[in-house]
């Protein structure tokens, strides 16, 4: 019944990245911000989730609700132990023209696809630190650019670097503690010579006179709390070189975002999040000839609605028990731990420094094991009284 419901509501959010949509790709971290830890290898991720933002528009003869939806999915290949892929359509996005949404307007289907090249996990023996760098390109395979509500597009081949830094208070056993994340993107546009407003192609002020470049910054904390993680984020968009005058994201902006993630198991977690505008620089882009929004609507939304399952499609293990698949994760892990412990010792360390070091490797491995039978002790019980509750029960005729 369980794995029944889990089931449905996948399907539920993947079918909604159709008339909803999602931001960021999958793999390791945050709704925004990415870990600098990449998936194992051969591990396959799927991630398929929904952004939305809505407004009623006043108008006195005939008020409606704007709608500017996106959906987006990403896979992502662990291909070594310190490199992944990443693939990640956006599958809708409303270009809120004529209606204004899916039902009234015009939109994207499919939109732009991103394709990402991360390098991570690099790190010391035990560091609580991890660094790592993504290249990033954005291929434009959508019918319309420079949509209103959204950051900055112009229909051109993107190119951006990245710089990730994460933090883990468990060193050991990452996932078991809290977390802090910081990326620092630099995005090369490539838009010069392209026509912002197709429809009017004499329009001087349609044409980038510089190459637009953008600089992201994103910072985030995850915090896990049993089957629950919580996470806060902060990110941003600083134009190094402006877009020209008839784009419609031409002003600096940042975001709040809180986020809450769900894992019934090992291989599908459920995430929701709300974005919170902070800062919006003063609307400066000239709306003639460009089509001018609602009076009473901001540049940027001051909100956003997030949803989003990543799901675990290989290696098929992970579907197996959530008892014995802990087991066994961590069993690999402690033996992993052991193996360099001792290859540390074989190559000559001494003294008081080795000795202290292997005797904290210890402790944190006996703790570990205190958890796993804990853990073992509690499935144990569910199971039992399972059993009894379904020997005593009778059915209805």
């Amino acid at each position: 019944m369980r794995r029944t419901l889990y089931g449905m509501l996948t399907a539920v959010l993947i079918a909604s990245t159709a008339a909803m949509g999602t931001t960021q790709g999958g793999g390791n971290g945050l709704i925004y911000t990415q870990s600098a830890r990449t998936i194992e290898k051969g591990h396959l991720q799927l991630f398929t989730g929904t952004a939305f933002y809505g407004k009623i528009v006043g108008f006195v003869s005939r008020p409606y609700t704007l709608w500017n939806v996106q959906g987006a999915a990403s896979l992502n290949l662990g291909l070594g132990p310190n490199l992944e892929l990443g693939i990640s359509p956006i599958l809708y996005q409303d270009t809120n023209k004529g209606g204004g949404n899916v039902l009234g307007g015009a939109g994207n289907m499919p939109d732009d696809l991103f394709i990402h090249l991360k390098i991570g996990n690099l790190a010391g023996f035990e560091s609580p630190f991890i660094f790592g760098g993504q290249i990033s390109t954005r291929i434009p395979t959508a019918s319309s650019h420079n949509i209103i509500y959204e950051p900055y597009s112009a229909g051109s081949l993107g190119v951006g670097v990245t710089g990730l830094a994460s933090y883990f208070s468990n060193a050991v056993f990452l996932d078991e503690g809290w977390s802090l994340h910081a990326n620092l993107r630099l995005w090369y546009h490539n838009d010069l010579g392209q026509n912002l407003v197709p429809d009017n192609e004499s329009e001087t002020s349609a044409y980038p006179l510089e190459v637009t470049t953008e600089l992201m910054a994103m910072l985030g904390a995850r915090f896990p709390a049993g089957n629950f993680d919580f996470s806060a984020e902060l990110h941003s968009r600083y134009f190094i070189a402006r877009p020209p005058a008839s784009a419609y994201s031409r002003e600096n902006v940042a975001y709040l975002t809180g986020g809450v993630y769900y894992k019934p198991n090992d291989w599908i977690t459920f995430q929701m999040g709300v974005d919170v505008l902070l800062y919006s620089g003063e609307d400066i882009t000239e709306y003639n000839p460009l089509p001018a929004p609602p009076a009473d609507f901001p540049n940027y939304p001051p909100w956003k609605g997030l949803l989003g399952a990543r799901i675990s499609i290989l290696p098929l293990s992970l579907y197996k028990p959530k008892d014995k698949s802990i087991f066994q994760r961590r069993s690999v892990e402690q033996r992993e731990l052991l193996e360099r412990t001792l290859s540390g010792e074989a190559t000559g360390e001494k003294g008081e420094t080795e000795l202290e070091r292997i005797r904290a490797a210890r402790e944190k491995l006996e703790a570990d094991l205190k958890r796993i039978r804990e853990l073992l002790e509690e499935e144990t019980k569910k199971k039992e009284k399972k059993k009894e509750g379904g020997g005593g029960g009778g059915g209805n005729g």
